[in-house]
């Protein structure tokens, strides 16, 4: 029998013979879910526009400054582009394998269980999701006002509300339709990739004419410390992440088993030879100590190069910026929401929107996080502390896949790898999860406190039998009484249906 309120969800029309017909909502519940909208051209934007950020406008020198010299900092910077290939194959494999939004809780919570996947999606909710999309929102309102600002720091407060109308502008265009968030997707990645292929264009312009005295001895120099070349493709490695993004909508993709991993084929050579081409065009204008000194790279090369058109270079980080904060969002949200699905988080995150066919409530809340994070003054500092935690996750879900090769060895895989490409990244990610700890101590230790929080959290909110937990977080998960929470009613919101609920036997795997 359905509950009353769901009965409230009835609509009543007039048929041509003037009879009432009712819609019952209760008998639609089964169909309840967002739509598969995502296209392939939709996937290659949302991977190549979140790979892409800012990081390569403003402070590509991460590579080089640990490298030392121009010729090995590019072997490095194709180092990481493989590797990181590696890691996309893998998820290409999970992904089809798994067909789960969600991206590495998805994969984390098939193989190991309930209780490693909450501390995943724990250490995402406090840490990495709000400051990584606070962190973008603040580099777009900066390039925004630095116009109007150009010889001085533009005001504090100008900033945040511009970073505050960006989260709340792109929140909102994905609440409504996922369509639009898609389009918005696109249109921004094309145009930054179009800035990215102007920089290029006139590092071979400058290298056709024989301007090349910059790169005449690349490797002289060159650093020859294991530390130094480590933390050197560590940055590379991370100027790389953002390939895992569509995995966290998968379950809205076109025909994934196909579109995933063409997606991922597409996406991963684009940005590799991009990156390798925009640092060729720095190093022939720009030498050393110019990339070293710079605080926007891009912008400095602008200014040499582009001369009345060099403000292009800052709407083109701008443009940048949004494209990778809207990709964040999207991502971001269905990982709550799958989380809610599951029993992780209350289930008023779980709902879909009944017209609009967009998890309202999980947007909402991630944009309510990243505003709150945006009060924090010293939010730049606080992305230091989830390297950590985002290296170790990744690893752990593709170690997943290994695990479940041996446990599930009939389950179907559309894409089936040879067991090289998910051992190599496991070592590369052990390796990525070391050097923060050798490089910033504090931070990461930091870091895994923040996910270690998770352990009481987890005892009060998943392991406990409901009627167990405290009031407050019955209240939260909406089931008192066996009626929906406000967010439902307020929202015109319906949950769906539960396809795995683990929080029975929350240890098994």
């Amino acid at each position: 029998m359905p509950a009353p309120w769901r009965i409230c969800c009835n609509k009543k029309s007039k048929t041509k013979n003037g009879k009432a017909e009712t819609d019952n909502m209760a008998e639609k519940s089964e169909k309840m879910q967002m739509k598969k909208e995502i296209t392939l051209l939709n996937g290659v934007s949302l991977i190549v526009g979140n790979m892409i950020g800012s990081g390569i406008f403003v402070s590509p020198r991460g590579v080089l400054m640990y490298s030392a010299s121009y010729g090995l900092s590019l072997v490095i910077w194709a180092l990481g582009g493989m590797f990181s290939l590696f890691g996309a194959l893998c998820y290409a494999e999970l992904g089809t394998s798994i067909v789960k939004s969600g991206a590495s809780y998805a994969y984390i919570l098939e193989a190991f269980g309930a209780f490693v996947a909450f501390i995943r999606l724990w250490s995402s909710l406090l840490i990495i999701e709000p400051t990584t999309q606070a962190v973008i929102a603040i580099t777009f309102a900066n390039y925004i006002v630095q116009p109007i600002f150009p010889h001085c720091e533009p005001p504090y407060d100008a900033v945040r509300l511009i970073a505050a109308a960006c989260i709340c502008s792109l929140t909102f265009i994905n609440c409504v339709n996922v369509k639009w968030g898609t389009r918005v997707q696109d249109i921004f990645t094309y145009a930054k990739v179009m800035a990215l292929i102007l920089v290029i264009s006139v590092g071979l312009y400058k290298i056709g004419k024989g301007e090349t005295e910059n790169l005449r001895a690349p490797f002289e120099g060159s650093a020859t410390n294991p530390g130094m070349i480590a933390l050197a493709l560590y940055s590379a490695l991370f100027s790389y992440s953002g390939w895992d993004t569509l995995n966290y909508v998968t379950e809205e993709m076109q025909n994934p088993e196909r579109n995933l991993p063409l997606s991922i084929a597409i996406s991963m050579p684009i940005v590799t030879i991009i990156y390798l081409l925009t640092n060729i065009a720095y190093y022939v204008v720009l030498d050393m100590s110019a990339i070293l000194t710079s605080d926007a790279v891009a912008v400095t090369f602008g200014g040499e190069t582009l001369s009345y058109a060099k403000w292009i270079i800052p709407i083109a980080v701008a443009m940048s910026c949004y494209s990778g904060l809207n990709s964040s969002i999207i991502a971001a949200s269905r990982l709550f929401y799958v989380g809610a699905r599951e029993g992780h988080l209350p289930d008023s995150l779980s709902l879909i929107h009944i017209k609009c066919f967009t998890p309202v409530p999980a947007l909402l809340f991630n944009g309510l996080m990243t505003l709150l994070y945006l009060l924090v003054e010293d939010v730049f500092l606080l992305i230091n502390y989830y390297c950590f935690n985002y290296w170790l996750f990744v690893g752990l879900s593709i170690a997943g896949l290994i695990y479940l090769r041996y446990t599930q060895p009939r389950r179907p895989r559309p894409i089936k790898l040879n067991l090289f490409f998910p051992i190599v990244y496991c070592l590369c990610s052990l390796f990525l999860v070391i050097v923060p700890l050798y490089s910033d101590t504090i931070n990461s230790l930091i870091g895994v406190g923040i996910a270690l929080s998770g352990i009481p959290a987890y005892y009060l909110g998943v392991y406990l039998p409901f009627d167990k937990r405290p009031k407050c977080l019955q209240w939260l998960s909406g089931k008192q009484h066996h009626r929906p929470s406000q967010c439902a009613k307020i929202l015109n919101a319906w949950s769906e249906e539960r396809k795995n609920n683990f929080s029975q036997n929350p240890f098994s795997l």
